[in-house]
C-alpha cells in the first residue's frame, strides 16, 4: 500500500519502522525541528530521523491548511495517510484524500483518554491498564470507529517503556489493519459516547512534585514524567530533577511530616501529605543523572535529617 506518515516523538518513530517495511511509505510529515533534552541545538523528531535514515521524503508544515500543502498530499496520491502522536489537525480536504481513509494509531482504549496525551492521563489517574486503538480518522477529536485495540497493564512502568510497549502493540495492529482495510475485510466498532474522557494536554508545571500533595500522587507524575514535562522539586535547597520514585511502604519507612527529608538505610525519602515517596534516580540541575543515593552522599546536612524539600 501508498502510504504517507505523520508523526513525531519516538511513539511514532518505532511504529513508523515497522510500517516501512511493509508498505511503500512516500512521505513522512513531522513537527519541525526543536530544543529537545540537553542544550540549545535544534535536534529533529525521532520520527523524522528515522526517516532520513531510511531515504523518506520529509516535510514539516506549520499547517496542513495551506491549499498549496493540500495540492501536493494530492499529488502523492497515498492510498491511506497513517497518523501516529503528530500533534496536529487534519482538516476534512486532507482526511478526504486517500481513498482507504486516515488511519490513526491512537494510545489509549477508546473512547477513553481521546486528546493529546493518553498515556499520561492514564498514568495521573491510576488507571491499572491502557491501551492502542486503529482508528478511522474523521473530524471530530478522536471520535472515529476502531477496528482492532490492544491493552496492557501500566503497573510501575514508567511513560517512556509504556509508550513504547504500546507502540510495539500498535505497529503490528496497525499492520493486521491495514491489510484488512485493503481486502475490505476490517470490522469497524462505533464509539460509545457516554463513556468518553478526554485527555487534555499537560500544563507546562503539571508534574512539579509538591509535599502539600499526597505520596500516591506525587509518585504517580514522576511515572509520567519525560523531557519534555519532567517532575521537578527543590530538595536540599538544590533543584532537583526526579527521574524515578515509589511510594514508601512496608516497616522501614520512615514517619515524615509534608517537605521533610530522611535518609534511611541508604534510601532517600520525601515527606508528602499523606505518607512519603522513596526517591531512586535523580538529576539535580547541571549535573548527570544519579542514584538517589549517590546523591545524599553528596549532601551532608541530610544524615541529619535536616534537610527539607519543596516545590519549585
Amino acid at each position: 500500500m501508498r502510504v504517507v506518515f505523520m508523526g513525531t516523538p519516538t511513539f511514532a518513530a518505532n511504529i513508523l519502522i515497522e510500517l516501512k517495511e511493509q508498505h511503500d511509505v512516500v512521505c513522512v510529515y513531522t513537527r519541525a525541528d526543536a530544543v529537545r533534552g540537553r542544550g540549545k541545538a535544534l535536534v529533529p523528531s525521532p520520527a523524522k530521523q528515522v526517516a532520513l535514515e531510511a531515504g523518506i521524503p520529509v516535510r514539516e508544515p506549520a499547517t496542513l491548511r495551506d491549499p498549496k500543502e493540500i495540492a501536493f498530499l494530492k499529488e502523492l496520491a497515498p492510498d491511506a495517510i497513517v497518523v501516529a502522536a503528530y500533534g496536529k489537525i487534519l482538516p476534512k480536504e486532507v482526511l478526504d484524500i486517500p481513498p482507504f481513509g486516515c488511519i490513526n494509531v491512537h494510545g489509549s482504549l477508546l473512547p477513553k483518554y481521546r486528546g493529546a496525551a493518553p498515556m499520561e492521563r492514564a498514568i495521573l489517574d491510576g488507571e491499572a491498564e491502557t491501551g492502542v486503538c486503529i482508528m478511522r480518522m474523521e473530524e471530530g477529536l478522536d471520535t472515529g470507529d476502531y477496528c482492532i485495540s490492544r491493552s496492557c497493564e501500566i503497573g510501575d512502568q514508567k511513560l517512556e517503556h509504556l509508550a513504547g510497549e504500546l507502540a510495539d502493540k500498535g505497529a503490528y495492529a496497525l499492520l493486521t489493519a491495514l491489510y484488512a482495510i485493503e481486502q475490505g475485510e476490517a470490522r469497524w466498532t462505533k464509539q460509545d459516547d457516554s463513556q468518553a474522557t478526554y485527555a487534555e494536554k499537560l500544563g507546562h508545571d503539571e508534574l512539579m512534585l509538591d509535599p502539600a500533595d499526597s505520596a500516591v500522587m506525587n509518585a504517580r507524575r514522576v511515572q509520567a514524567s519525560s523531557d519534555a514535562h519532567p517532575s521537578k522539586c527543590q530538595l536540599a535547597g538544590r533543584g532537583v530533577t526526579v527521574l524515578d520514585a515509589r511510594v514508601a511502604a512496608g516497616e522501614d519507612a520512615p514517619e515524615l511530616e509534608p517537605g521533610q527529608v530522611a535518609l534511611q538505610a541508604k534510601n532517600l525519602y520525601m515527606g508528602c501529605s499523606d505518607g512519603a515517596i522513596r526517591l531512586i534516580e535523580v538529576k539535580p540541575d547541571g549535573k548527570k543523572a544519579m542514584s538517589a543515593a549517590s546523591f545524599a552522599a553528596g549532601i551532608q546536612n541530610l544524615k541529619s535529617q535536616g534537610s527539607t524539600w519543596g516545590r519549585l
